[in-house]
């Protein structure tokens, strides 16, 4: 995985982690709330893009035709504060807690943590630093905290750590289709969910980084970090920041090719055979710029191992209304 997007814990601690059986949540809810919970119809719709901003050794292409089944998704990505209930009510522990570290942005790194901060840097990517104590409750650092940061999306969370919570609440992570369909807002070909302007008029429509990567940052659009999970205007299904803010998790294994209709329906189903170690995460991030990273777009996505935790990764669920994401049409 490119690190621009986000460092992999693999092969990169002196730590052992925690096998994925250990990370089932100790208690699963059998009734699925839908509050905050957005419906979207069955349909179909372009996914993906092969036009001259595509990634295509991300898989981003070739264009195709994708019939995705009725379903609900989760208006915002789950906050803070919903995390806390979950860890609250069951006791969960997540990898970065087990690992007893996590991937911070170097400039967010509170002052008082430098002494925190384990040595080694990520190829390529030194901005990331790898910092003892940061966790969820302690994005920036063991001596930072979640005041007045309730309503942002929980970060240092896994692909491990958000499929036990969904478990919990009654729901799953979104197929990839799913997620794309509900990100795009009924919207086809647009490059962002309001259309192909980054910044219509002039205005902020998402949470991603002003200025030059990585020294400075203007926070024009109203953020340094994460932003609520609720700010900006909403796409035109209703869901809050599908682009920027935070990378998503959904379910699917990584494929960076798209060969056969068997292929695409794999892809959809996460029980199917696997394309390969990393899971896939969508939407870009606050840290996405033009300059190295532009994939805070809808057809945007990328990948990471399935224990790595990073200051930018979060997601949102899913819920069943009949069938799951269908196949081709």
């Amino acid at each position: 995985m490119s690190a621009c997007c986000g460092p992999s814990r693999s092969g990169a601690g002196d730590a052992s982690g925690p096998a994925i059986a250990d990370l089932t949540a100790p208690h699963t809810t059998h009734h699925t709330d839908l509050t905050g919970m957005v419906r979207i119809p069955a349909g179909e719709f372009a996914m993906g893009n092969d036009a001259p901003d595509a990634f295509p050794g991300d898989g981003e292409g070739p264009v195709r035709r994708v019939h995705v089944g009725e379903f609900h998704i989760d208006a915002t990505a789950v906050t803070n504060d919903q995390f806390g209930a979950f860890v609250a009510a069951t006791g969960y522990r997540t990898e970065t807690d087990r690992f007893g570290w996590s991937f911070v942005f170097d400039g967010l790194i509170d002052r008082r943590d430098r002494s925190a901060v384990m040595d080694g840097t990520v190829p390529g990517a030194p901005w990331w630093t790898a910092v003892r104590g940061a966790d969820w409750s302690h994005p920036y650092g063991p001596r930072s905290d979640l005041q007045g940061l309730g309503d942002r999306p929980v970060v240092h969370v896994s692909w491990n750590d958000a499929a036990a919570y969904a478990a919990w609440a009654g729901k799953r992570l979104p197929t990839e289709a799913e997620w794309e369909r509900a990100c795009r807002g009924g919207r086809e070909g647009s490059t962002f969910p309001w259309g192909d302007e980054l910044q219509p008029g002039g205005e902020h429509r998402m949470n991603v980084w002003q200025g030059e990567f990585p020294r400075r940052n203007t926070g024009d659009d109203g953020y340094l970090a994460t932003a609520p999970a609720d700010a900006f205007a909403p796409n035109g299904f209703g869901l809050y920041n599908t682009t920027g803010n935070v990378w998503e998790w959904v379910a699917d294994f990584f494929s960076a090719h798209w060969h056969t209709r068997e292929t695409d329906r794999t892809r959809r189903d996460p029980q199917g055979p696997p394309a390969g170690p990393t899971r896939v995460l969508r939407g870009g991030s606050y840290l996405c710029h033009v300059s190295y990273c532009n994939r805070y777009r809808t057809a945007g996505r990328t990948q990471n191992t399935p224990d790595t935790s990073t200051g930018h990764m979060g997601f949102r669920c899913a819920a069943d209304v009949g069938p799951r994401a269908g196949i081709d049409a």
